[in-house]
């Protein structure tokens, strides 16, 4: 058995220079051992892939409920969500929020999906050069979204990214960024609350029948305002960052995309693939209630580890060649990029209907992705592109 003083490192998870270019950092860590000492965070770092996994379906031992985040303080003040809870609440809260996002629960959803992911792809491939994230990205989630919970059409959607992206680096650490988002996730929590008062979101919307189950006793009305915050994180910015990618990498990988025209049977597993090779969660942290070894080293009850998703989906331990993208891969499917284990996240099934309804729409529309040098986003938690120039041909 090996001990907690055996693998220290210095790499900065956290740093500009591996935000944007994460890799050679996330295998250095993998080859330094299977639970790493970050000794200026004062936690652990887990990036390889079955340890990684191993943590986050052992919910009883790695626990969320006393936040998933870096930076204690924080920590201490997002409680309620079904990410930042444990069992047996977590199971209430996550099923109020998971039956409007199941698949099943979103297949009524599929053809108006399709159809503006068809007209979509049209309006970009007669506009000529667009942005990645801004006109493609961001142009699914803010059209879905904000209906489909009901908000109201002049309060709060021109917001609702910039209050996803400061919930998401909240839980960084304490840097410039997360400091930065203070102010808007104030501003985020005081629309919630509004949006939780009866009448307020449109009647026949899925937060709307959240406050509902609240007046009917259901759940507490203290708990609407993080519940509502559950629908609105996880459909945004993981999604924007999982299709800005989907362009980027078939752009910069013709033949994957002249594979997926020919074989669109493959859209599925490719959609995989693409949150594998970018995930667009860096990763979260647990907190250990226990005494327990991970990956055959000892760790003490009351630590904070750091479960690194975009490191554990490029391990050699576990993939084949992780470094190239390939939608053929078998096992593409047992990527962590959306977490896993019972806080896999809640928004991911609709995040692949989008992916999927594009892909579809772009295999039969457009012969070639055109992409010109991606400019990477400066964040705590979300990994992806914030400018992409890129032209459809049809």
């Amino acid at each position: 058995m090996l001990t907690t003083d055996t693998f220290r490192s210095q790499i900065d998870p956290y740093a500009d220079s591996t935000i944007t270019d994460p890799y050679e950092e996330y295998r250095q860590l993998r080859d330094i051992g299977p639970v790493v000492r970050l000794d200026q965070y004062q936690l652990w770092v887990v990036a390889r892939y079955q340890e990684v996994y191993d943590a986050l379906h052992d919910h009883e031992s790695f626990i969320s409920g006393e936040g998933v985040g870096v930076t204690e303080q924080l920590n201490k003040v997002q409680h309620g969500s079904s990410l930042t809870s444990d069992p047996p609440y977590h199971d209430l809260v996550r099923g109020l929020v998971s039956r409007h996002l199941t698949p099943k629960a979103l297949r009524e959803f599929h053809t108006y999906i399709q159809d503006w992911a068809d007209t979509l792809v049209d309006q970009l491939i007669e506009r000529g050069e667009f942005d990645a994230v801004t006109d493609f990205g961001q142009a699914f989630p803010l059209a879905l979204v904000p209906d489909l919970l009901g908000w109201p059409i002049d309060e709060g959607r021109e917001r609702l990214l910039d209050w996803a992206s400061a919930g998401f680096n909240a839980f960084g650490p304490l840097n410039e960024r997360t400091i930065a988002g203070f102010p808007l996730l104030g501003e985020m929590e005081q629309f919630l609350h509004r949006m939780s008062v009866p009448g307020n979101l449109r009647a026949d919307s899925w937060g709307a029948q959240l406050v509902a189950d609240a007046q009917a006793g259901e759940i507490a009305s203290e708990l609407l305002p993080a519940l509502l915050g559950d629908f609105l994180a996880p459909s945004m910015d993981t999604s924007v960052s999982a299709l800005a990618s989907t362009l980027w990498l078939f752009g910069a990988h013709p033949g994957q995309w002249d594979l997926l025209r020919s074989d669109t049977s493959l859209i599925p597993n490719a959609f995989n693939e693409i949150v594998r090779y970018e995930s667009p969660l860096r990763g979260f942290t647990r907190l250990l209630t226990k005494d327990r070894a991970l990956g055959g080293t000892e760790l003490a009850a009351g630590s904070r580890v750091l479960l690194l998703y975009g490191s554990a989906n490029r391990d050699e331990r576990h993939w084949t060649a992780p470094e190239i993208f390939d939608i053929t891969r078998d096992n593409a499917a047992t990527h962590l990029g959306f977490g896993h284990g019972i806080h896999g996240c809640v928004g991911q099934a609709l995040s692949r209907l989008e992916g999927h309804s594009l892909l579809n729409a772009l295999t039969r529309k457009v012969r070639r992705v055109e992409v010109g040098e991606p400019v990477w986003r400066l964040h705590n938690t979300i990994r992806g592109i914030e400018s992409l120039p890129v032209v459809l041909h049809a």
